[in-house]
């Protein structure tokens, strides 16, 4: 039973609220717990009102607010930055759809990419690349499963889960004082589960740093203007640090007394890296050579070796994820034409194609194994699907999308 069940039904016990294992803060009692969400949406506009936030802002924020969203919770559980494997979280996000989507967008956007560039000196491919990361350019916002009202999942967060309740309260009034500020409609305040807002997913305390109106209207509205999205994206990036004409990182051969770990990490110069026998992945000789770099090997030895520059760790202020990070520069090369990786991931299985993954959802979902959305992601759904399919051809139960598994749908 999913954790909204056991929440919006108000008579649902204390003991099966807490058993969904979200690590929230004690809850009200069994009768009162929507009562008590409410005295603290009361109560919290005090609180937001000595930070600045005029009470008829809160009001109409919360207008018609009265539950917690359990599906905020259920996803504060799962962030696939940190659980997904390296290549599973780069299949999902950069392949043939994504890269093709982001070409196309990059010719329709050439004027607009100009200007950004001009004016932060921030890489359009990268720019694309983070909005393809974050809403799949923009069809996430269409999407209400994804998207909600933001007081109302802020609220949830900084009531019900004790981790990220500084968190959520903070970014609650700075939520609001957008809003106060006129840049949004509180009915227009919407965000994932954890507050990211917009095309570009800021966090309100991002926002009110780095927002950028880019079309001149006077309002950084990154929920219906892509070039505000993409600029208040780019002037994060520059403010952080962002070299302008520089890479993020080259994908590179490593020498054999420098495996099992060895020099893991470790900050030189690229002349350093050079002199150590390194080069890029093609053979090719390193360039940038007064440049410094990272080592980093996010599959151990079986998989490519990165030497990471400046941009790579600047992008990590968007998302401190390496695998974010990565998936990121990765595809920005690909729109911007260039190959994908010389040395595959260590999979173990032979991945698919992305058209080849929409026909797998497909297949599971014709035998009613699968219910989710085709789009070739390969989620939690798609795996467990995957899993039933492998039990019964007799496949190693792993949940990869194989071409053994495709095969053995189509053969059956």
């Amino acid at each position: 039973m999913k954790y909204f069940d056991a929440l919006s039904a108000r008579a649902k016990t204390l003991g099966a609220a807490l058993a969904i294992g979200v690590g929230t803060a004690m809850l009200p009692a069994t009768a009162l717990a929507d009562a008590g969400f409410q005295r603290w949406i009361q109560s919290f506009e005090n609180t937001a009102a000595e930070n600045g936030v005029r009470r008829d802002v809160y009001r109409a924020a919360f207008a018609g607010v009265t539950e917690p969203d359990p599906d905020v919770l259920e996803k504060a559980r799962y962030q696939p930055e940190f659980n997904a494997k390296v290549w599973d979280y780069v299949d999902n996000r950069v392949n043939e759809l994504s890269v093709q989507q982001g070409q196309a967008y990059r010719s329709q956007l050439s004027g607009w990419l100009d200007r950004i560039e001009g004016r932060f000196g921030v890489d359009r491919d990268i720019l694309l690349a983070i909005w393809s990361m974050e809403t799949n350019y923009g069809e996430i916002l269409k999407r209400d499963d994804v998207m909600k009202s933001l007081p109302r999942s802020l609220a949830t967060l900084g009531y019900l889960d004790q981790r990220r309740a500084k968190f959520a309260r903070q970014q609650l009034i700075a939520a609001l004082k957008i809003v106060q500020d006129g840049h949004v409609a509180a009915r227009d305040l919407t965000s994932s589960w954890a507050g990211a807002m917009g095309h570009t997913q800021f966090i309100p305390t991002s926002y009110r740093a780095y927002a950028a109106d880019m079309d001149g209207d006077g309002h950084a509205n990154i929920w219906s203007s892509v070039p505000d999205a993409l600029a208040t994206a780019a002037n994060l990036l520059r403010k952080n640090g962002w070299q302008s004409g520089k890479t993020w990182g080259y994908e590179v051969r490593v020498p054999a007394q420098y495996r099992g770990g060895k020099l893991e990490r470790d900050n030189r110069t690229i002349s350093q890296w050079a002199g150590l026998g390194f080069t890029r992945a093609d053979g090719r000789p390193l360039p940038n050579i007064g440049d410094r770099a990272n080592l980093v090997r996010l599959a151990g030895d079986a998989g490519p070796a990165f030497l990471m520059m400046k941009n790579f760790f600047v992008l990590k202020n968007y998302n401190n994820a390496d695998k974010y990070a990565l998936a990121v520069g990765m595809l920005g090369d690909r729109i911007g034409g260039y190959g994908g990786l010389v040395n595959d991931w260590p999979r173990g299985y032979t991945p698919l194609s992305m058209d080849e993954r929409f026909e797998l959802q497909k297949r599971l979902a014709s035998r009613g194994l699968y219910d989710g959305k085709i789009d070739g992601k390969i989620g939690s759904g798609s795996k467990g699907a995957i899993v039933a399919i492998q039990g019964r051809a007799g496949l190693p139960q792993d949940g990869n999308p194989s071409k053994a598994v495709l095969n053995y749908l189509r053969q059956n």
